[in-house]
């Protein structure tokens, strides 16, 4: 989901985006399986296709990727790569299990169409697979960072015959330029018989050869058959409205290779009674462009409760499902959600005991799976066992708000522009809204070449992120058994996305397995905190840590270490930059100030003059304590223990401000905990004449993470006062 408001969290350096990495391989539905950290139920979905990357296939074309550059085609494609064909070129899969059937993730130039020709074993076939840009270059101008995507589409084709593993099945482009990014074979059993009772729409009217216009057939027999099934046999259907009224009905068809319906609006109702089961046929629509007015779904509404939805095939719409309304204890299971322009599902507020699982989306233009606790939170419902790839706007799995929710063994990979892997976060986008409640647990995710480049935040999104974008996170978030593969940035990220500092808290993790981040483990601009246990990283690209609340004096995120942890100690040392992939953590400049930007506390405060003040980097602002309260005391976090030699202690340069003496020592610690005299007490004469600025010399040898400033006096007003305080490590 996307608002039209500019996130602006800090302003810092954008880094480029176009990152070389190794590429793993998805773990469902594809040839190469990741190693988890620890025995746990598997991530992903049962599928009943292979995966075949273009990549991995031998090929006459031009390989592209990887590349991690928002808005390049590469960046779109399933492991960041595909196979660039011309006319005659071509790519020959190795098929990787029985099958009669293949379904192709292609793009072919903007304003063009065209077809593959097809070869097995050396011998064209009499059929070809159509290709074309209709559905692709998606525009949203309205969603801020966002650049021409969608670039990637699915097309698919029944052999007419049978390969076996080992076989080769080979794609040509014939005139037009091809970019094939990935090949799913599948064993496609033969259509169902009809079930013994049911109205079969053709018996009401329907047109199979998807001529003639089947709406009224399907309005009258849900109609004939309330209680009962809808039976749809094999054939094309075209309907031209939505249905609605749908309650008390199960809509069934052949096999979702077998019947397919074609509209861009199947289902469009507020309420239902219930018990609508929906299974096993294909509803392909004519979506090319994202027009949020326009119910353009699969299901827009509600089916009422005890629904379900299952073995369906969903292509070409704006979304799959946005269920509104009572859609209590639901289950949608075992479909697939290719080519939406937005969401592949959103739960939009009011959903109960709600089950998602076994479902295989990819390419969709927003969120893939969301939960929205609009008007009403969603409650005790769960996204389980998904395959997600290459949403390209947004997050693979999303949780905005809600009470006791839970993402269990979900596969996600290759997220894009604007998303994480997964983000748990309290951005309300409307209200009213529910934030995080209860317990959110999230378990056993296996996270692949997540995380992307924010462009309106100028920074990036790591592969898993908990987000107090608009209140803070209050809720209890577990995380647990996650592997984290390949995440071109971060692994971890806590942050408040709305700019305005609010709190992530009562984090865990547990049992983690981070391999190959580019940047860091945690990711922390945002106060809270975490405890973290078992986590293992191997591969880290900077540094274990950034720990950079933001804005500046907001607050610390505290790490608090369970034990177990490895591969991940070291803290990124400046604030003033972000690290970039791959370019580990170099050692501090020793004339840059280590305090600028850091996390400030103080024992009290006045009014707006808050401690973050002092490390802003602008001598005209301050920190002033509470008045009349001697001894007062300030502290700030550097990140991680620095050699100082010299502190700089500054207030405003203004002449107005006259000059006064402070009366302070100089703390410091290690840990936070156990703090010990760096420099006794002493009176500090600040004079505009030199600058309103002193130094205070630091003992050769001292060592120190945090440093506090006790003041005691203060000559010029019964406070203590300091515009900047900043940190050296040269004498």
């Amino acid at each position: 989901m996307h608002n039209t408001t500019l996130r602006s969290v800090r302003r810092m350096p954008i880094i480029s985006t176009a990152v070389a990495l190794a590429a793993g391989m998805l773990a469902a539905g594809m040839l190469v399986a990741l190693t988890p950290a620890a025995a746990h139920a598997a991530s992903g979905a049962s599928l009943p296709f292979t995966s075949v990357e273009a990549e991995s296939a031998t090929t006459t074309g031009t390989k592209i990727g990887p590349d991690y550059t928002q808005g390049t085609l590469a960046s779109e494609a399933s492991g960041r790569q595909a196979v660039r064909l011309t006319s005659g070129q071509r790519v020959e899969f190795t098929v990787p299990r029985a099958a009669n059937a293949v379904n192709v993730s292609y793009n072919v130039p903007d304003g063009q169409s065209g077809s593959l020709d097809v070869y097995v074993n050396g011998v064209k076939i009499n059929k070809t697979l159509a290709v074309t840009s209709k559905y692709s270059y998606v525009d949203t101008s309205w969603i801020a960072g966002a650049k021409t995507h969608h670039f990637f589409d699915n097309s698919r084709l029944l052999l007419g015959q049978n390969v076996q593993q080992g076989d080769k099945v080979a794609f040509v482009a014939t005139g037009t330029q091809v970019t094939v990014d990935v090949a799913d074979f599948e064993q496609v059993a033969g259509a169902a018989a009809q079930p013994a009772g049911s109205v079969s729409v053709v018996s009401k009217g329907a047109d199979p050869s998807g001529a003639g216009d089947s709406t009224q057939a399907f309005r009258d027999a849900i109609s004939a058959a309330q209680g009962g099934v809808v039976w749809i046999p094999p054939g094309d259907y075209r309907l031209t409205s939505s249905l609605s009224g749908v309650q008390n009905v199960t809509l069934q068809g052949a096999g979702q290779w077998h019947s397919v319906v074609h509209t861009s609006r199947f289902i469009d109702q507020s309420s239902s009674s219930g018990g609508v089961h929906i299974k096993d046929f294909a509803v392909i629509g004519e979506v090319t462009e994202r027009v949020d007015s326009n119910p353009d779904n699969f299901v827009n509404g509600s089916l009422g409760p005890g629904s379900s939805v299952s073995g369906m095939w969903i292509q070409h719409l704006k979304v799959g499902l946005w269920l509104t309304g009572n859609n209590d204890n639901l289950v949608v299971e075992n479909n697939r959600i290719l080519d939406t322009t937005a969401d592949g599902l959103n739960l939009n507020g009011n959903a109960h005991g709600v089950i998602v699982r076994n479902n295989f989306l990819r390419d969709q233009g927003d969120d893939s799976l969301a939960m929205w606790s609009l008007n009403s939170p969603d409650t005790n419902s769960s996204f389980e066992n998904n395959t997600i790839s290459q949403p390209n706007l947004a997050n693979g799995i999303a949780i905005y708000g809600g009470t006791n929710i839970a993402v269990r063994n979900n596969l996600v990979s290759d997220t894009n522009a604007l998303g994480s892997g997964i983000a748990i976060s309290n951005q309300k986008f409307l209200d009213p809204f529910s934030p995080l409640a209860g317990t959110i647990t999230v378990d056993g995710n296996t996270l692949v070449r997540t995380g992307a480049i924010n462009p309106n935040w100028g920074h990036p999104m790591g592969a898993l992120r908990v987000d107090s974008y608009d209140s803070a996170v209050n809720a209890t978030v577990n995380i647990t058994n996650t592997t984290i593969t390949n995440s071109p940035y971060s692994a971890f990220e806590f942050v408040s996305g709305g700019g305005h500092g609010y709190s992530t808290g009562n984090v865990t993790v547990s049992g983690a397995s981070v391999q190959n981040t580019g940047t860091v483990v945690v990711q922390a601009e945002a106060q809270g905190a975490a405890k973290f246990s078992n986590v293992q990283a191997t591969g880290v690209g900077a540094a274990g840590i950034y720990n950079c609340p933001y804005p500046s004096g907001s607050g610390v995120f505290s790490l608090t270490d369970g034990g177990g942890n490895s591969g991940w100690s070291s803290t990124w040392s400046d604030c003033s930059t972000w690290p970039q992939p791959g370019q580990g953590n170099p050692p501090p400049n020793q004339n840059t100030n280590l305090a600028k930007g850091r996390p400030a506390t103080a024992t009290g405060s006045q009014d707006v003059y808050t401690p973050g003040k002092a490390v802003d980097g602008d001598a005209n602002s301050y920190w002033e304590s509470a008045n009349n309260a001697f001894p007062q005391a300030w502290t700030v976090d550097l990140g991680s223990n620095q050699a100082l030699r010299r502190l700089v202690l500054k207030l405003p340069p203004s002449s107005t401000w006259g000059a006064r003496t402070q009366t302070l020592s100089v703390l410091g610690s290690t840990d936070g905990s156990a703090y010990s005299t760096v420099v006794g007490s002493t009176g500090y004469r600040f004079d505009p004449a030199s600058g309103n600025t002193v130094t205070v010399a630091l003992p050769s040898g001292t060592n120190l993470r945090y440093v506090r400033l006790n003041v005691t006096a203060n000559t010029g007003w019964p406070a203590a006062q300091f515009s900047e305080v900043e940190a050296y490590q040269t004498s």
